[in-house]
């Protein structure tokens, strides 16, 4: 019993210096590509490493103290200045351009669409705020909710509506999701489609009974019902 277990070691140590034998031969043979793409990955990670501390951290903090002046003529409805800058200090569209890819240009263009939209340029409007991105749930449904207006006022109507539902559900919450409903409500009685109009009525009767939006619904679900009781629209 000894001497079999004797040999069983034996087997093992021998199979064990073969397996070795076999990963030294390898790594001799193949040394040089190994090598190169240990290099590889090791300037891959270094320079992903480097790059988020050398250049995109101070460039990220840049931004954010650029900000401040554009920021406070935004506040104060100064939408020019906040937009293209004093001569001294950057606007949000240099912001954008000088650091679109850190999140204060990525903020940038949130309240450069703003701007966009209250001076009627719709269009620039829509493009920089379909790239705004954000988790905020205040902020990205009010973009939303942006792209809504701005696709409205170009008589985009469908896509207007896309929006507002989108930013009500991105929102869920009483004192936005009724809001951007009754857009979308509203909308839909622009393009006579009462039904669905009145669906979204009653969703902010139902679903919202304490907010702004549901202390008045009951007028505008009577003015619904009556035009489908005229047979007028859909």
């Amino acid at each position: 019993m000894a001497k079999k277990l004797q040999d069983k070691a034996q087997d093992n140590i021998q199979a064990v210096e073969e397996a070795l034998s076999r990963t030294e031969m390898f790594l001799e043979k193949h040394q040089k590509p190994i090598l190169i793409g240990l290099g590889v990955i090791i300037l891959i990670f270094g320079g992903y490493f480097g790059y988020q501390r050398f250049i995109k951290l101070p460039k990220t903090r840049e931004a954010q103290e650029k900000m401040y002046v554009a920021e406070r003529y935004f506040a104060q409805d100064s939408l020019n200045l906040a937009l293209n800058g004093d001569g001294l200090n950057l606007g949000f569209l240099d912001i954008i351009d000088d650091y679109g890819r850190t999140p204060g240009g990525n903020l940038a263009r949130y309240y450069a669409g703003a701007i966009y939209l209250k001076q009627g340029n719709f269009a620039e409007a829509i493009t920089l705020l379909k790239k705004f991105k954000s988790k905020d749930p205040m902020v990205y449904p009010n973009a939303l909710r942006m792209l809504g207006d701005a696709n409205l006022e170009l008589n985009n109507q469908q896509e207007a509506i896309e929006y507002y539902l989108k930013a009500a559900e991105k929102a869920n919450n009483d004192l936005l999701t009724p809001e951007f409903l009754m857009r979308a409500g509203n909308t839909y009685e622009l393009m006579k489609e009462y039904q669905k109009a009145l669906d979204i009525y009653n969703r902010i009767k139902t679903e919202y009974p304490t907010s702004f939006r549901s202390s008045n619904i009951e007028k505008y679900i009577a003015r619904v019902e009556m035009y489908l009781a005229h047979g007028t629209g859909k």
